[in-house]
């Protein structure tokens, strides 16, 4: 997927990706890769991470560096960052990608699994901003996009806990935009429509829904991955270098 428009100063640029060994985050992944930034990502998914590694050097003759890691785990989330400084610089872009978009009935949610859902969709992202702003500061620059999401604003009735987790994201970065802006450090978010990842096709696509939802976007099309991968690089680079505190909709136009 070689990008149509090319950032210069992502170039070698030092950059973190969570979740991005499939679906979103394997876009975003490629679309960092293909503009020439030193790229690792934290992903749990293994298989799919090392294909993908793969099937990126087959196409760039460059590898990013897959870092596995349970996000939950906010001690590994810290080393894998790490790990990143160490191979690539510090981090001076973090895509906060990783979300879990589990349906739930209200009358099911336990407090156990409202505390993961939320250890999954929302804590990890500002854990990841701490465990990388240290070296942004020192360089009195960065950039940090958080994917939040739509479902949120649409009233979305199946899944109330993530819905939640995903306005928190918003908020956080709104907090994190007025902490770090005096750094040089800009906080944006995407808020990306319904992408179709194989995650969604194999679990909640149907015919009627994508009718549904076509029928509501002003873009008569699905959204894709690579949908989310322009924004997500625009946001990064001086390109925005005015932007701090908004969230992007990425929605083909339903809001």
């Amino acid at each position: 997927m070689e990008p149509e428009t090319k950032y210069s100063d992502l170039k070698d640029l030092s950059v973190l990706i969570t979740g991005g060994g499939s679906g979103i985050g394997a876009a975003l992944t490629e679309g960092f890769v293909a503009q020439g930034a030193k790229v690792a990502f934290i992903d749990i998914a293994e298989d799919e991470s090392r294909n993908l590694c793969e099937t990126l050097q087959k196409r760039y003759a460059r590898t990013p560096l897959f870092l596995k890691a349970d996000l939950r785990d906010i001690d590994a989330l810290k080393e894998a960052a790490a790990k990143a400084e160490q191979a690539h610089g510090p981090v001076m872009v973090l895509v906060n990608n990783a979300a879990w978009d589990d349906r739930h009935e209200i009358e099911a949610v336990t407090p156990e699994y409202w505390d993961n859902n939320h250890a999954i969709n929302l804590k990890p992202q500002f854990f990841a901003v701490q465990a990388v702003v240290g070296g942004m500061k020192a360089a009195g620059r960065g950039a940090i996009v958080n994917f939040t999401s739509t479902s949120y604003m649409l009233n979305h009735h199946a899944m109330p806990a993530y819905t939640a987790a995903k306005a928190g994201i918003v908020g956080l970065t709104k907090g994190l935009a007025g902490a770090l802006g005096p750094h040089g450090i800009r906080v944006n978010a995407i808020a990306p429509g319904w992408v179709m990842t194989e995650r969604q096709k194999e679990l909640w696509v149907t015919k009627e829904g994508v009718e549904n939802t076509l029928e509501r976007q002003c873009l008569k099309r699905t959204l894709e991955p690579e949908d989310m991968v322009g924004p997500c690089l625009f946001l990064a680079s001086k390109a925005a270098s005015g932007m701090t505190a908004q969230t992007m909709i990425v929605d083909g136009g339903i809001l």
